[in-house]
């Protein structure tokens, strides 16, 4: 089955919602004469500016009404960075207990900005902080819809309390950032605050459907964009390793970034920086499917969000280690583009190496997006992977349209395509959408040499229902209900699944919080299965870092009767350091294969400043006799990518794998030029 070469202009004819040309949140930059000092007080010699941004709007739990406390923000520039300095006022007491770089940071008081650096209303980034001065980044795309939260930029923060609250001071490098020089230039923005207490968002630009909505952003008026100051950055790191039973280990390696223009990016490795010190944490998997990874590997990350279509054609943790390779990424107007090109390590002595080539293009139609995917492993002469276009498309405010064709290659030739269509309908409190899916029955297979299909060889259905109450009085604050029905057969008609789940979601004022979700499946494997799950979890001050739970699920999975019991907590022994630990006991009944099993996860860290810290990591899984401890000591003298760090290891073990117990030291530094 050919993919109809008429679709992607079909797909093109489509008219999406104009966007509008202007905005009533409009903020003209002002101009540094001297660069502030980053320290989280707002200097009035520092800060000269003439335009402030305030009178915030609530994006939850009441859309449209002013925030509940004053927030003021001012924004300035040089030649090297944009400077951004928030006022906080708060009446009652902030949050701040996140001490670790991209974590939840809205889990306390926070704020940040989004920034449309094209003004093309779909992509941005986003820069949080809280009263630590720690750090959140991310990359935006698909007008919010996708959210690379792997993404690391090169940038300072610092907060502080004052009488009338807390402040927070910004910079932002322009090297950090992807755009287009010139003068009199405007960006889209958009400011955001977290009242953690009040289970409140608000924003400037507002009121909006999303925080990370791109396209409902205001404008910055007045930027002067320089070229490149520092076109060209080399990242060397080295390491040493010491194991039990064998000799000392050293490894080298380079990463070359260059920007000819500040909207492209060109980047080569050699025996690029792939060591990854802490462990996949474990995990109960009750399905009979393959579990997805979360990548971790620099190279990888950057422009990984253009990969983030519904069926994975690329998934990077397919690549194991590399021997060089590089990749582009760059803007022209509405045309997006990324290649990247990898040259593999052989699986085993004497094996033929692998050789992966990846690109994505993409054109921006208003809010909407059409794009095209190639992802293709080559080894020992034999190709597999696939190519496919996709769209991502806007008609209101609140309807949009998402879908995908695929074509995929390799040892298989029929049963090689997939598609799927899927209209949907979002507000700020509610989700409905339905969606059709066609697999091949061989799809997977050729697709799974460098993508991620768990499994193929379905004609499927599904829909999902979400809405969200609030509550201006009583005991409850907020109710959710969540609702998802999916059904497929087998390219021969055979039914092979289907599935309902409901969730029931209740946050007190009391900050406890329940939540009650229920699971009927059917499956047909080598027999019909009729699987069922229900679980009830119980939390307490989930909303903020400093919380714990209980939950207990129960039912049946593949003639398995099943208890999963968990539990867990975070908390802060001081300001600078934390503790989180999860619990799960898997209790199967009868246990043929004895699957039953403790897994433990403790995590321990300790903050000298936000860049000198040690972390202690331990996790074990007892059916499968896996204990690993590490301990890792982190001075980033130039952040995020001039690290130092020192690691012990007890425990040697990929996922879901018994663990060697031998001992290992790392030492690894990586500096910055």
């Amino acid at each position: 089955m050919m993919l109809p070469s008429s679709l992607l202009l079909t797909l093109v004819a489509i008219s999406p919602q104009a966007v509008p040309s202007d905005t009533t949140f409009t903020l003209p930059i002002a101009v540094a004469e001297d660069a502030p000092t980053i320290d989280g007080v707002i200097g009035s010699d520092e800060w000269q500016v003439g335009a402030v941004a305030t009178d915030f709007l609530q994006m939850e739990p009441r859309q449209g009404d002013p925030a509940s406390e004053r927030t003021e923000v001012m924004v300035m520039q040089d030649q090297g960075a944009i400077y951004v300095a928030f006022r906080v006022f708060d009446s009652g007491e902030p949050v701040g207990q996140i001490t670790r770089r991209d974590a939840n940071i809205t889990s306390d008081d926070a704020v940040g900005f989004l920034l449309d650096t094209y003004r093309d209303r779909q992509t941005g980034y986003s820069f949080l902080t809280n009263l630590l001065g720690t750090q959140q980044d991310l990359r935006i795309a698909d007008d919010g819809r996708t959210v690379d939260l792997a993404w690391d930029g090169e940038w300072e923060s610092a907060a502080t309390r004052t009488d009338y609250g807390w402040s927070a001071e910004f910079a932002i490098p322009f090297s950090t950032l992807r755009y287009e020089p010139g003068e009199d230039r405007a960006w889209g923005i958009n400011f955001v605050r977290t009242i953690r207490r009040n289970l409140e968002i608000s924003l400037w630009a507002g009121p909006v459907d999303l925080a990370s909505r791109v396209s409902q952003a205001g404008v910055l008026t007045g930027l002067r964009l320089p070229r490149p100051l520092k076109p060209a950055e080399v990242i060397v790191y080295g390491m040493s390793r010491a194991s039990t039973g064998l000799g000392p280990e050293w490894d080298a390696g380079a990463d070359l970034r260059f920007n000819p223009d500040p909207s492209v990016t060109i980047n080569g490795t050699v025996n690029p920086d792939f060591a990854t010190i802490e462990a996949d944490r474990e995990r109960v998997n009750l399905t009979r499917f393959e579990v997805s990874l979360t990548e971790k590997r620099p190279f990888f990350l950057e422009g990984n969000e253009l990969y983030r279509q519904r069926i994975r054609t690329f998934y990077s943790r397919r690549i194991s280690d590399i021997r060089a390779g590089g990749r582009v990424l760059g803007k022209r107007g509405p045309w997006t583009y990324a290649a990247m090109a990898v040259g593999g390590e052989p699986l085993d002595s004497g094996e033929p190496a692998p050789f992966y080539t990846v690109g994505s293009l993409r054109r921006d139609v208003g809010r909407s997006t059409i794009g095209a995917t190639w992802a293709e492993r080559r080894l020992d002469g034999q190709a597999g992977g696939s190519f496919g276009i996709d769209a991502t498309l806007f008609f209101s405010d609140h309807f949009g349209f998402t879908g995908q064709a695929i074509q995929s290659f390799g040892e298989y030739d029929s049963g090689t395509t997939a598609f799927f269509l899927r209209p949907a309908y979002d507000s700020p409190t509610g989700h409905f959408h339905v969606r059709y899916t066609h697999m091949g029955d061989r799809f997977g297979d050729n697709v799974n040499a460098i993508g991620f299909v768990r499994d193929d060889n379905r004609r499927e259905i599904d829909s999902a229902l979400d809405k969200t109450f609030w509550f201006d009085s009583g005991p409850l604050e907020q109710f959710q209900y969540g609702s998802n029905y999916n059904i497929y057969w087998g390219q021969d008609g055979t039914r092979r699944s289907w599935q309902i789940d409901q969730v029931l979601n209740f946050e007190f004022r009391s900050r406890w919080a329940l939540e009650v979700e229920h699971t009927e499946e059917f499956k047909l494997f080598e027999k019909e299965f009729r699987n069922r799950e229900t679980g009830i979890t119980l939390g307490y001050n989930t909303r903020e870092f400093t919380s714990g739970f209980g939950e207990i699920e129960f039912g049946r999975a593949f003639d398995l009767d099943f208890v999963l019991v968990s539990a867990g907590g975070s908390f802060k022994p001081t300001e600078q350091s934390s503790v989180s630990y999860h619990l799960d006991r898997l209790i199967l009944d009868p246990d043929p294969e004895e699957e039953s099993t403790w897994i433990h996860v403790l995590r321990v860290s300790q903050f000298f400043t936000n860049d000198l810290y040690i972390q202690a990591f331990l996790q074990s899984n007892s059916v499968i006799d896996r204990r690993e401890a590490q301990v890792v000591f982190v001075y980033r003298y130039k952040p995020p990518f001039g690290t130092i760090q020192l690691a012990f290891q007890r425990g040697r073990a990929e996922f879901g794998e018994r663990s060697d117990q031998g001992n290992t030291i790392f030492l690894k530094g990586t500096w910055v030029f």
